[in-house]
């Protein structure tokens, strides 16, 4: 593996679902590196279940940033996006209603 940019993309990635899920997402990871589907990653699979649900109006926001961070996890890094990138999705995600 060459050492780019994109390793700290891939970080962000790690970290942002890491946070939303209580704890090391390698089960998230590896079902990412097979085919798979939105459907397959429910919501109450994804959160850390310790904490209630989020109300409605904040899961569409936490929806966004999960995709994002499964964005930054692309096994190829020539397609994840840049931390530039990720920066302004993630600040146009938290400008939602």
């Amino acid at each position: 593996m060459k050492v780019t940019e994109k390793c700290d993309v891939y970080s962000f990635g790690v970290l942002a679902l890491e946070v939303i899920n209580g704890k090391h997402p390698g089960d998230i990871i590896h079902t990412l590196s097979s085919p798979f589907t939105w459907e397959d990653l429910l919501l109450s699979n994804v959160l850390d279940e310790r904490p209630p649900l989020p109300p409605p109006t904040i899961q569409d926001q936490l929806i966004a940033i999960i995709k994002l961070a499964i964005d930054c996890l692309d096994s190829n890094p020539k397609s994840r996006p840049t931390m530039n990138m990720v920066s302004h999705m993630f600040s146009a995600i938290t400008k939602l209603p």
